[in-house]
C-alpha cells in the first residue's frame, strides 16, 4: 500500500511539474498583452514551481488543491464569461489559520493571489487577470452564531446568502442584503464589494450593518475587529477600511453583522407609467403616504421588459407601458400595510401619475412578480453580447443617460435599456451590441465614463471597480484622494501580491 501511495504522489508531482513548466513558458514570452481593451503588465511577482505548490499541498492538502485544466474553469471564467484568467493553481483553505499560512508564504515569495468567493463579480473583480494563485474561501462556511435578542449573526466570509438568510428565518431575522445572486454570492465577497441590492433603501448598505469583521493581512497576521457590539467608538473603525476594498487590502474571514426582524408583512406593487417623470412624481408620493414602511422601489423601462421578454418569455402583468414601477413595503400588520398600499394604488391611477397596476400581497404572487425583476441579470446570458453598467445618479436625471446613449449609439447598438434601484438612484445601463470590437469598446466606455461624471454621478454604484473600471478610478477621484488610496494600499500590501491590476493598483 505504502508503495502504491508513494507511486500515486509521484504521478501528482510529475503532472504538477508539467503543467508548471507550461506556465512558466507562456510568461516567458508573453509577460504583456491586451485584454478586453486593457493593456496589462505583468507584476514583478515570482512564478509558481513546484516547490510551491507542495507547500499548498501541505496546508489545504491534495483535494483542495486544483490545478486540472478543466476543474480550473469555473475559477478562471467570471460570471458573464467575459473574462478568462490564467490561473495554473486554486487552493481552497478551510480555516483563517489555513488563509494566514496561505498568505504569509506567498508575500514572502512573491506570489500573487486572487481572492474569490461566489465569483458573482461584473467587474471582474474576483477572476485572475494573468496567473495568480486563486485562493476560494467556499470551504469557510461556518454559522458561529445568531442572537434573536441584538438580531446579530456571526458566521464565516464563504457562507452562501441565501443559506443565511434561510437560517435567520427561523429565528424571526432577516439579511439586510438581498441579491439576484443570492444562492451563490458569498457575504464575505458582499462585503469585499460593499454590495447592494434590493433591501438597501430600508436597510442601508454593508457599511451600516456590518459590526466586526476578522481579516487576513497580506502577510499573513489576522486582525481581529470582530465585535457584536451596535456603537462602539473606541478609536479608529478600522473594519470599514476592508468593506467594499475588493480584496485588495486584505481577506475577510469572519463576519459579525447587525440583522433586522423579519416582517410579517409584505406586500407588492406593479405599475405602469407614461413617462419618467411620473416616475419621480409616484416615487415621491410613496415616500409620503408609505414612508414608515416602504422598502423597495425598482424601476425599469419598456426596452428592458422587451429584452426579458424576447431572452426568457417574461411578460409584463398589466401589459405594455412607457415605464414600470416595483414598490415594496414591509411591516408588521397585514391589514394596516395592505389598506396603506391599496389608498396608495387608487390615488396614482385617480391622480394619473401611472396608468396600471396591480397588488400582490401573498407570497407566491410576490415571489412570481419579483422574479420579472431578479431574472434581469440572467437574460444577459441569453443575448450574444451584453455591456453592463452600474451608476448611481441624481434622481432628476435618473434616466438621462439612457437617452442619451439610444441616440449616441443609434445601429451600432441592438438594444439600449435601463433599469435599477430608483430608491437609491442607482441604475444599471445595459447596451446589447451583435458583435464584440474593441473599437465599439472604446466608443462607448470613454464617453460614457466622462459623461458620468459630467453629470456628477458615480461610476460603480455597487458592482465596484474590479479590474474593468480600474484605469478610470484616477479620473473620477481628485489627485490627493487616488493618492491616498495607493498610500493604504501600499501601506498594507507593500509587495502587492493581493488582487493585483484590478481598483487601485500600482507595478511592484
Amino acid at each position: 500500500m505504502q508503495q502504491i501511495l508513494q507511486r500515486a504522489s509521484s504521478t501528482a508531482r510529475t503532472s504538477r511539474t508539467l503543467i508548471i513548466q507550461q506556465v512558466q513558458r507562456l510568461l516567458s514570452t508573453q509577460l504583456e498583452f491586451t485584454k478586453n481593451n486593457f493593456k496589462v503588465t505583468r507584476g514583478n511577482f515570482h512564478s509558481l514551481d513546484e516547490h510551491h505548490v507542495e507547500h499548498f499541498a501541505g496546508i489545504v492538502g491534495e483535494t483542495n488543491l486544483i490545478m486540472d485544466l478543466s476543474d480550473l474553469e469555473q475559477y478562471n471564467v467570471d460570471w458573464m464569461k467575459h473574462l478568462r484568467g490564467n490561473s495554473k493553481l486554486a487552493l481552497r483553505p478551510k480555516t483563517t489559520e489555513d488563509i494566514s499560512k496561505i498568505l504569509a508564504y506567498c508575500n514572502h515569495h512573491k506570489l500573487p493571489v486572487c481572492t474569490q468567493a461566489g465569483n458573482t463579480s461584473l467587474v471582474g473583480g474576483a477572476v485572475p487577470v494573468l496567473d495568480e494563485i486563486i485562493i476560494s474561501t467556499s470551504r469557510l462556511n461556518r454559522i458561529i452564531s445568531i442572537d434573536e435578542t441584538s438580531g446579530v449573526l456571526v458566521c464565516d466570509a464563504g457562507c452562501i446568502l441565501e443559506t443565511l438568510d434561510d437560517e435567520l428565518h427561523k429565528h424571526g431575522l432577516m439579511m439586510p442584503l438581498d441579491l439576484g445572486a443570492r444562492g451563490s454570492c458569498q457575504i464575505g465577497g458582499n462585503v469585499a464589494t460593499n454590495a447592494g441590492g434590493l433591501r438597501l433603501f430600508r436597510y442601508g448598505n454593508l457599511h451600516s450593518n456590518i459590526l466586526g469583521l476578522e481579516v487576513v493581512k497580506a502577510d499573513g497576521e489576522v486582525l481581529d475587529l470582530m465585535s457584536s457590539l451596535k456603537k462602539d467608538n473606541t478609536g479608529y473603525h478600522l473594519k470599514n477600511m476592508f468593506i467594499g476594498s475588493e480584496g485588495t487590502l486584505g481577506v475577510i474571514t469572519k463576519v459579525a453583522i447587525q440583522c433586522p426582524p423579519k416582517p410579517s408583512s409584505v406586500n407588492l406593487m406593479f405599475l405602469g407609467l407614461q413617462s419618467f417623470e411620473k416616475v419621480l412624481q409616484t416615487y415621491k408620493r410613496a415616500k409620503t403616504d408609505l414612508g414608515e414602511v416602504l422598502s423597495s422601489v425598482e424601476v425599469m423601462d419598456a426596452a428592458t421588459m422587451q429584452f426579458i421578454g424576447d431572452k426568457l418569455g417574461s411578460k409584463s402583468p398589466i401589459g405594455e407601458y412607457p415605464f414600470y414601477l416595483m414598490i415594496e413595503t414591509s411591516g408588521s400588520n397585514q391589514g394596516h400595510d395592505e389598506e396603506k398600499m391599496t389608498n396608495f394604488l387608487e390615488y396614482s391611477l385617480e391622480k394619473h401619475l401611472t396608468l396600471n397596476g396591480t397588488l400582490a400581497t401573498e407570497p407566491s404572487k410576490i415571489k412570481e412578480l419579483w422574479k420579472i425583476r431578479e431574472t434581469i441579470p440572467e437574460s444577459f446570458h441569453k443575448d450574444l453580447y451584453v455591456f453592463i453598467y452600474d451608476f448611481t445618479m441624481p434622481h432628476q436625471i435618473f434616466f438621462t443617460l439612457v437617452d442619451e446613449f439610444r441616440e449616441f449609439l443609434g445601429d451600432k447598438a441592438r438594444s439600449v435599456f435601463g433599469f435599477g434601484h430608483m430608491g437609491d438612484g442607482n441604475l444599471h445601463l445595459q447596451i446589447a451590441i451583435d458583435e464584440y470590437s474593441v473599437q465599439l469598446h472604446e466608443y462607448i466606455e470613454e464617453r460614457l465614463m466622462k459623461r458620468v461624471h459630467e453629470l456628477n454621478g458615480s461610476i460603480s454604484a455597487e458592482h465596484g471597480i474590479g479590474f474593468l473600471k480600474s484605469k478610470y478610478l484616477p479620473n473620477v477621484k481628485s489627485a490627493n484622494t487616488f493618492k491616498q488610496m495607493q498610500e493604504l494600499k501600499s501601506l498594507l500590501d507593500p509587495n502587492g501580491i493581493l488582487n493585483p491590476y484590478k481598483t487601485v493598483y500600482m507595478q511592484k
